[in-house]
């Protein structure tokens, strides 16, 4: 019995900024984000959006084709939570008209949560096979205004359906780990925007790779040429390029760069337009490849590895099951994209500064999401959710 990703849908809001107005503010040139980080929009989310409407409209049409009764947990994965101690996930639970009998935790781990929810949700599924587990992976990337992550902001959510027998990824048991206490990005309880030593964890990042890959082949017998495309957690595009070329210096490959390059450009088109999303990145990498490569992947083997600053570092492997392309949201992903609105420098900052109510009043907040859940209001230290 195989067990691995059913299916896959992500969501993200519909304002973005494009970085050439960034650049303009800054007058700096447009190319030192479109190639210098291989950034070209971020997506902002409205006033009435957050980790648990973009989760609930990600995970929407996985439910809408299982049912309501057929998932057996949700294993929500995020490090913007909005509550110390209640889960985001029940949220999305009442939202999506889930099971009673449905069991909801919350998961951190700065970016790399989502995978350690996939692993345990494989697990869950291996003990039943006839149930089904739902991971959401769900963040708004923020950072301060002038900084050098400003630019590599973003925001979305993707849905996982992990079962027995999937149709899209079959996911191998074999893993590699890495686990070290370092400080190259954290976020205190007090802050609403991260702090980051960005060259700092980008050695971190290298070094996690190199550790993560070593452990792995030596609980696998696969090798670098074993796999036809690979999957990066994605801070910002040229992460993965680096990153990439690491790996398969590491492994001593005869590929040219452009064969490198092939194995991995498909997997950031969706991030080129998204930025940043944090625990969700590399899996709406994994959409992207999916959906925007033009050869048939049935068969090909995927390297994923997967980073989390602080740190922990994950690589494991997933096949292309036969058929997947008929299993894919890739019109309506591709809709969304398209038919988001553009916003100014003026109502990007608006967007980035309105206010977070944190003194008990009434609430209400405006609609701004075209989404089907929004957050309409704060209230008494609540916040209220309603359904569009």
């Amino acid at each position: 019995m195989s067990v691995g990703i059913d299916e896959i849908s992500f969501y993200t809001p519909n304002y973005y900024l494009d970085l050439r107005t960034l650049a303009e503010v800054q007058q700096t040139e447009s190319e030192k984000y479109y190639q210098g980080i291989g950034q070209e929009k971020m997506s902002m989310p409205a006033p009435d959006e957050d980790i648990v409407t973009m989760a609930a409209n990600a995970a929407q049409p996985l439910v809408e084709r299982v049912g309501s009764g057929a998932i057996s947990t949700l294993l929500f994965a995020t490090e913007t939570g909005i509550d110390q101690s209640k889960a985001a996930g029940i949220y999305v639970h009442r939202l999506l008209g889930l099971n009673a009998n449905c069991r909801v935790v919350e998961l951190k781990q700065a970016c790399y949560s989502a995978t350690a929810a996939i692993q345990m949700a494989c697990a869950l599924v291996t003990r039943q096979p006839d149930k089904q587990v739902m991971v959401i992976a769900s963040d708004v990337a923020r950072y301060d205004l002038d900084t050098a992550g400003e630019a590599t902001q973003g925001a979305g959510a993707v849905a996982m359906l992990i079962s027995a027998n999937p149709r899209l990824i079959e996911i191998a048991p074999e893993v590699g780990n890495h686990t070290e206490d370092v400080m190259d990005f954290w976020r205190p309880n007090y802050r609403n925007t991260a702090l980051v030593d960005g060259k700092y964890s980008t050695k971190v990042y290298l070094k996690s790779l190199k550790k993560a890959w070593e452990n792995f082949v030596e609980a696998s017998s696969l090798a670098f040429s074993d796999f036809s495309h690979f999957c990066y957690h994605l801070p910002f595009s040229r992460m993965a390029e680096k990153a990439h070329k690491h790996l398969a210096k590491l492994n001593k490959c005869g590929l040219n760069p452009d064969q490198l390059e092939q194995q991995i450009e498909d997997t950031l088109y969706y991030n080129r337009l998204i930025g940043n999303s944090y625990t969700a990145s590399m899996y709406i990498g994994l959409s992207s490849l999916l959906e925007n490569c033009k050869q048939n992947l049935a068969g090909k083997r995927i390297g994923f590895f997967s980073y989390g600053s602080g740190c922990v570092a994950e690589f494991f492997a997933g096949t292309v099951v036969v058929g997947y392309e008929h299993c894919l949201h890739t019109l309506v992903h591709k809709n969304m994209l398209e038919t988001r609105q553009s916003v100014s420098y003026d109502e990007y900052l608006s967007l980035y500064r309105y206010p977070d109510p944190r003194d008990g009043e009434h609430h209400d907040i405006p609609q701004g999401t075209t989404g089907r859940f929004r957050l309409a209001a704060i209230s008494g230290h609540k916040r209220e959710y309603v359904i569009c």
